[in-house]
Order: C-alpha cells, then sequence, then structure tokens
C-alpha cells in the first residue's frame, strides 16, 4: 500500500468508515491518534532500549526466559526457513529474548525486530506486541494493518503469555520483514503462536508449582498427556493455586469468580483425593471429569515432586516477590537475605548492601527498587569525583544508589550528608566492598546511620551453596544452542576460589562459550584460573560455610579457599567440625 493511501485509510476509519479492517485494528488506529497522538506519516524509527535498561527488563524475566527458551528454539527451528523473526517481549513491550537470522542483523535492527525493541502501543502504533498487550488477545497484524509507515511491510503475530495467576506477563511474536499479501497466509502463523504460548504457560506452571498437584485437562483423551489444552495446580486442601491462561476457559466458559483460591470440587465431581486416580497406568479415555455444568473433560494428574509444603512456609515463599526470584537458586542463607530484602523494600529504610566486588550489589538494589518504588526512577552513583553533591541535588524523585560508599574522602562525606538531609524524596541505597565494621570507622558517625538504617551482607560466591543453579542459569543466557557443562569442567568451576564473585563466573561462561566448538563445555575450553594469592587461614564460621556450600568436599572446599586439604582437615579438627 503506497503511503498516501495508507494515511487516507486511517483518516476514513477515523470518520467512521468502514474499510474492511479488522474492528481489532480499526480500534488501535483511534488510539493511536485520539489516545496519544501519533502521526501515521512520520517515519519514527524503531524505539531501542538503553543496554542498561535492557539489563533490567531481562533480568525481571529471566526466569521466564529460561522457562521457555528450549521451547522457543524449537519453534524457531520449524519457522526459519521461511525467513521468520521470533520475538519474547515482556508486559512492557520491551524484547527480551529473540530469534533470528544473523544474515539479516542490519534489516531486523532497523526494522525493530532486535533485542530491546520497545512495541509498546503507545510508543510503535498499532503492531502485534502491543496491540496484544492492550487486548490480552492473540492478533496478526498484517502489512497496512500497522498504524506507522515504516512498519506497513512487517507481518507479526503474536499471543499472551500469562503467569500461573493468570495475569499477562509476556507476548511471544513471530514476524516477517516480507510476506505474501493475503492476511490468510498468516494462518499457520497464528497456530503455532499460540500453541508455543500454551505450551511455555504449561512449562511455567510445571516449574512453579513443583510441589502441588496439577490437573491437566483435554476435550480429546489422545492428546491429553503430550498436549493438553489447560492445566491448573492444586494445593494439600485441593484448591486451586495457579493455572494456565486456558483453564478459564476450560472450567468456567461462561465466566464467573477468579479460578485462584477455589476449591476443585466446586468446579467439577472432584476432589484432591482422587487425584491418584487419574495419574498414569489408567487408559486416557478412561479419565473422566465430570464438571458441575455437565460437560465431561479428560483428566491427567501429575503428583507433587517433593512433599506439600506447610501453610507457612506457602505464605511466606509467595510474599517474595517476582524481582527477587532470579537472585538465587537452593541457597538457605541468600534465600533469608531476599525474604529480609523483600520486607525492607516498600519502606523508606536506607538501606547498605555490603559484599565483595561482583557479588551482585547493584542487582539487589535494583531488585528492592523495582519492588518498592516501582513508579519512580533508579539512579546509581559512584561515589567518587567532586560532581557527587550535584548529582544528588539533581536526582529525580526515586531510588538513589551510592555505589562504593568506602570511597569517599572527608570533604564528600560532609557534602553528600548535607545535600541528603534536604531531599527527603529520595530512598537511598548505598553499597561497600568494606564490611559494616570496617565502614563504620572510615565513615563520620552521622553519615553511617544515615546510610545503614539495615545492613544487608552479600556472600562471596565460594560460600554459596547454589552453585549448580548459577552457573547453568549464566549459561543460558549466553547460549541459544542449549549448550552444556561436562562433569569435569563443572567440578572445575565449581572448585575455583571466584576472588571476582560472579563478575569473574561470567568472563569464564563468555569464554568458554566463544572457545567451544560443539554443545558440550570441556576442561580445555575454560580459561585458566587466575594465580591464587597466599590467604590467611580460613576462620572457622567461614570454613564451616564453604564446607557446606561444597557439600563437606574437602578438595573443593581447599581449592575455593586458595588453602592446601591439609590445611582444611587441621581446621576442621581443631573447630570440632564433621559433616552432618
Amino acid at each position: 500500500m503506497l503511503g498516501k493511501d495508507h494515511v487516507e485509510e486511517i483518516d476514513r476509519v477515523l470518520r467512521g468508515q468502514d474499510t474492511g479492517r479488522d474492528r481489532l485494528v480499526s480500534d488501535s488506529w483511534q488510539r493511536c491518534v485520539e489516545t496519544y497522538g501519533m502521526d501515521p506519516a512520520r517515519p519514527d524509527p524503531a524505539h531501542i532500549v538503553t543496554e542498561t535498561e535492557l539489563r533490567a527488563h531481562r533480568e525481571q524475566s529471566e526466569r521466564l526466559i529460561a522457562t521457555a527458551r528450549s521451547g522457543l528454539h524449537a519453534l524457531f527451528r520449524q519457522v526459519a526457513g521461511q525467513g521468520y523473526v521470533l520475538l519474547l517481549a515482556d508486559a512492557k513491550g520491551v524484547c527480551v529474548d529473540f530469534f533470528g537470522d544473523p544474515r539479516f542483523e542490519d534489516q531486523l535492527r532497523e526494522s525493530g525486530l532486535y533485542l530491546g525493541s520497545n512495541w509498546t502501543e503507545d510508543l510503535a502504533g498499532t503492531c502485534g506486541v502491543g496491540s496484544c498487550i492492550v487486548t490480552g488477545e492473540a492478533v496478526t497484524i498484517h502489512q497496512g494493518d500497522h498504524f506507522g509507515l515504516p512498519h506497513t511491510p512487517l507481518s507479526c503475530t503474536a499471543a499472551p503469555i500469562h503467569d500461573t495467576r493468570g495475569e499477562l506477563v509476556a507476548v511471544l511474536d513471530i514476524s516477517l520483514l516480507r510476506s505474501p499479501s493475503p492476511k490468510s497466509s498468516q494462518n499457520l502463523a497464528m497456530g503455532l503462536v499460540t500453541s508455543s504460548a500454551r505450551r511455555v504457560e504449561m512449562a511455567n506452571l510445571m516449574a512453579m508449582t513443583r510441589r502441588d498437584w496439577v490437573l491437566r485437562v483435554s476435550t480429546s483423551p489422545e492428546f491429553l498427556e503430550v498436549d493438553p489444552e489447560a492445566a491448573v495446580a492444586l494445593d494439600g486442601s485441593g484448591r486451586i493455586v495457579g493455572m494456565t491462561s486456558g483453564a478459564r476457559a476450560a472450567l468456567q466458559p461462561t465466566g464467573g469468580a477468579d479460578l485462584i483460591g477455589i476449591r476443585i470440587d466446586e468446579l467439577m465431581e472432584l476432589s484432591v483425593d482422587d487425584m491418584p486416580d487419574l495419574m498414569r497406568g489408567r487408559p486416557s479415555e478412561d479419565r473422566v471429569l465430570r464438571l458441575k455444568d455437565g460437560r465431561g473433560l479428560f483428566g491427567h494428574a501429575i503428583a507433587p515432586q517433593t512433599p506439600l509444603r506447610s501453610r507457612a512456609r506457602k505464605q511466606r515463599e509467595a510474599a517474595l516477590p517476582g524481582a527477587f526470584g532470579s537472585f538465587a537458586g537452593p541457597d538457605p542463607a541468600l534465600g533469608a537475605l531476599l525474604a529480609q530484602a523483600a520486607r525492607l523494600s516498600p519502606t523508606a529504610i536506607p538501606l547498605l548492601i555490603c559484599g565483595e566486588t561482583g557479588t551482585g550489589k547493584e542487582k539487589l538494589a535494583r531488585a528492592i527498587h523495582v519492588t518498592g518504588c516501582k513508579a519512580q526512577g533508579f539512579r546509581a552513583v559512584r561515589c567518587t569525583g567532586r560532581s557527587l553533591a550535584d548529582c544528588v541535588i539533581d536526582a529525580a524523585p526515586g531510588t538513589l544508589f551510592l555505589r562504593g560508599v568506602e570511597d569517599l574522602d572527608p570533604p564528600a562525606q560532609a557534602a553528600l550528608l548535607a545535600n541528603l538531609d534536604g531531599r527527603g524524596d529520595l530512598r537511598v541505597l548505598a553499597s561497600s566492598r568494606a564490611g559494616p565494621e570496617a565502614l563504620r570507622e572510615h565513615l563520620r558517625e552521622d553519615l553511617f546511620h544515615r546510610l545503614a538504617g539495615a545492613i544487608l551482607t552479600l556472600p562471596p560466591l565460594r560460600h554459596r551453596a547454589d552453585m549448580d543453579w548459577l552457573i547453568d542459569r549464566l549459561l543460558r543466557r549466553r547460549s541459544a544452542d542449549d549448550m552444556r557443562l561436562s562433569p569435569a569442567a563443572r567440578a572445575e568451576l565449581k572448585a575455583r576460589p571466584w576472588h571476582g564473585n560472579i563478575r569473574e563466573l561470567e568472563h569464564a561462561l563468555d569464554t568458554a562459550v566463544a572457545l567451544c566448538d560443539g554443545r558440550v563445555i570441556d576442561l580445555p575450553d575454560l580459561p585458566p584460573a587466575p594465580q591464587q594469592t597466599v590467604r590467611q587461614p580460613p576462620a572457622e564460621d567461614a570454613l564451616e560455610t564453604v564446607l557446606a556450600a561444597c557439600g563437606w568436599n574437602m578438595s573443593q572446599a581447599a581449592r575455593r579457599l586458595g588453602v592446601n586439604r591439609s590445611t582444611i582437615l587441621r581446621r576442621m579438627r581443631k573447630a570440632g567440625l564433621s559433616p552432618p
């Protein structure tokens, strides 16, 4: 469609004329002009967020990206031959994961079909991701359906992805730079993207409810176990604690109350005690569910993978916001620290975050900000140079993150304190490589108490018990080809002392991915470990922490601490330590 014709058609739609466009498209055009004040003739470039903003968006979506990645990679293999690009956007419209042909990278970047592009409707106009977010429905925005002229060659088909409580958290989109003219040419794309979104929701539900019963349902017994239409998770009392978006249509087709919190026996002739009868071992056609409205479905039950959690523990886990969910794996000490951070996030208490370089102090600060101050800005300032006071004066209301407060000299401390006292609209978070006691000796007392309303101390990587989880998470972020570590390479990484902490581990994995020829990273692919410096023998409390993190493997603990195995054994005997 020529640009002039496109603009004239939008004008006719705004005057109430029927041009044959879908109602969804016409409504979106009207919003673009009347609500967003957009001009279809203006050749706006693609909207790409900054690297810092993209990192924050990806961190908040990290759990979903990890859950969805293998399925999305399989989908891309299906459609790559036809020239499709696959985007995963978060609920704010920012592309946080991407699959595309690197031969067309420049064209894809220019069109916005790339990592970091922002496809919200108020920025990009009528488009697949933006219109899907607004309507909550799967959509195809084909060529001239787009509002902006630069996007009219594209064809975008998008489907919403919901979390286990039914809230939209992401959009899956497959797009073409060029496509056949008929919109019906994208019918197959619509089927693929909606079924893939359903599978992502199913995988997410299974990952998030491992300790609960999961009931998967289908109208066909043949697809019950391989590709069910919907699922719900049930706690020990039979109440629905999670679901896929298809569950509402499957169990309440005429609408009704929110499914979350409803007992399953209110919807069908079934209780949680009947769930074992719906597990594998019986033919699918015999596993019939009778709903209270008279309909029948086929059901497949999956038992909890671990014992059912206590009600109090469930409440504690449910209270931990999603921004903290991607920070740590199964590490009880770090989990307790994150629970404290979550409870402190909504308060105005100034927080001091201590930890060695590379332990994730700024990431924790951003999680605290996202949880407690979502509507306002986040500004990070390094505590060096004479411009620090000006940064405080000029900072917009929101969160001010002071990086490295141990670097403040006495004049800077005085200036900082004076300016902070006049800024009641700032939530102050500070970080320090020094421990609280060393920092107390360095800072003037009134400034220390102004910054350290509460103190959170992140453990060094060598003290963390979730190394396997962390290594796998970081590797998934760096590899689109499902690369994995050989047992020898994994053991080597787990045994290193990691004086640079997570940052050093990230660089090691970057190097290994670049050097690896296949899909299995082995010892030769790893960069050599840095030369270890002589360290003081570990104190008993630190020694016990490291031993626990290493599963009481003395050789591994010795390598992490940079000492001999005999030193570890001698210190264990002196402290009276022994494996549990």
